[in-house]
């Protein structure tokens, strides 16, 4: 479907509700961002996890019991014993989401109210599995035919319904009773570009009138670190503050932070905003995504994200030449982060050099399927304040990421169109191009 069809549904952004390592709400992460406040740190929340020197972007502030106090309903509160927290920050940014849009869910059409979101895939630590997992022991030896008759009694009962990714977008469902389309998304951290473009066609095919579309991610777990330990490129600067080591695109980058979060936008169709009075913070213009794996098996991330790249603009209508800024992957690993910016350079050719470059995982650290969403919302609400968001961490220039990288002050900006990029370790790219109101 060509952008220039009159026939084209024009879908705009009314609301944001976000939980970050930076803050929770639109006002506590636009103020560290303006303060250049990392949200990256020694973690908290666990006394111990196998992340180098336990360090991590945790939301330090968020705990089932400040969930149940400040950002759930009581039925919610109810719920919240089946819920891990990557379901309850989810939840909790939906609720956030919906008083910042302002939308009167009693005056709703329900039919016409959907939801699209992204996790990660969940996992439950070890001690909710240890009780059945030692009734199928014998002595130390676990004892694979008697986890039926033995083990499976020690389960906590429901305990499934606490590690399902489509489970947030049940509990925000119910919550809103959305009864128009509900899908779940589970694609690491190309979960929320594509949640936003699964939302934006089907408002677009007249499907519905309002989507809330957004991810959760947890990588901050006894299992996931160490899944991420030993498989993914970490950093580790164990003599300097942890708020420096997240550094996209810096020669000196050794690999990624991790993190977590939450992130839901509400799209809706300008006409249905407009009449109900909805404050417009953005547009989605238009959205893409694309894998590529060599036939050795071995991922591309370049040519996952150039196709990702080119598929996003053609379907919003616009060239490389209309873009004022790039929100980038910004991974802080060395292949990712070289790969990318290769990738930017085939797409926008000799122009890359002006074009700023921002990458807030230098705030954030990688929350894996949340992160998409949480960039995206740092530039819309750095937009809405008149300027680009800054990145941190960045004083050593990379030969191999010739970018024109957005450091120390944040400068002011005109042209509010922008592009933001995520692609997954498999080489799995999602990318959508919006523009701030």
């Amino acid at each position: 479907m060509s952008n220039s069809s009159n026939s084209r549904r024009k879908i705009v952004i009314t609301g944001v509700g976000l939980i970050s390592p930076i803050g929770i709400g639109v006002e506590a992460f636009w103020n560290s961002m303006q303060a250049k406040r990392s949200g990256v740190a020694k973690v908290e929340l666990l006394s111990a996890t196998a992340l180098p020197s336990n360090v991590a972007g945790e939301v330090k502030d968020f705990t089932e019991e400040s969930a149940k106090k400040l950002y759930f309903t009581r039925d919610q509160k109810k719920s919240a014993k089946v819920m891990c927290r990557e379901i309850q920050l989810g939840v909790a940014a939906a609720n956030l989401a919906l008083e910042n849009c302002g939308l009167d869910l009693s005056s709703t059409d329900h039919n016409r109210l959907g939801v699209e979101f992204g996790a990660n895939q969940m996992f439950s630590p070890p001690e909710d599995l240890s009780d059945g997992c030692w009734r199928a022991s014998d002595n130390y030896d676990f004892q694979f035919n008697e986890w039926g008759p033995k083990g499976f009694g020690g389960m906590q009962p429901l305990w499934l319904l606490k590690y399902l990714p489509n489970m947030p977008a049940c509990h925000i469902g119910i919550h809103a009773d959305a009864q128009g389309p509900n899908n779940s998304l589970t694609m690491a951290e190309a979960s929320g570009n594509s949640a936003l473009g699964e939302a934006l066609r089907i408002i677009e095919r007249d499907r519905a009138d309002i989507m809330l579309a957004g991810t959760c991610g947890v990588r901050i777990h006894p299992v996931k670190a160490l899944h991420a330990t030993l498989w993914d490129r970490l950093a580790n600067f164990p003599d300097q503050d942890p708020s420096t080591w997240s550094r996209p695109f810096d020669a000196t980058r050794q690999g990624q932070v991790v993190g977590e979060g939450a992130c839901v936008f509400i799209l809706e169709e300008e006409q249905h905003a407009k009449a109900r009075g909805a404050k417009i913070m953005g547009q989605v213009m238009g959205a893409a995504s694309s894998c590529a794996i060599e036939r050795s098996g071995k991922p591309n991330f370049k040519q996952a994200l150039v196709n990702a790249l080119r598929g996003a603009l053609r379907d919003a209508g616009v060239s490389p030449d209309d873009v004022g800024h790039i929100n980038a992957h910004g991974l802080s690993d060395q292949l990712i982060d070289a790969e990318e910016a290769a990738a930017l350079q085939e797409v926008f050719g000799s122009r890359l050099a002006s074009i700023p470059v921002t990458a807030p995982k230098s705030f954030l650290g990688n929350s894996g399927a949340a992160s998409g969403t949480l960039e995206l919302a740092a530039s819309l609400i750095a937009l809405q304040n008149g300027v680009l968001p800054t990145t941190l961490n960045y004083k050593n220039p990379d030969p191999a990421c010739p970018l024109n990288v957005v450091s120390g002050e944040s400068p002011a900006v005109t042209n509010k169109l922008f592009v933001s990029l995520s692609v997954t370790n498999a080489a799995q790219a999602s990318v959508v191009v919006a523009c701030g109101a």
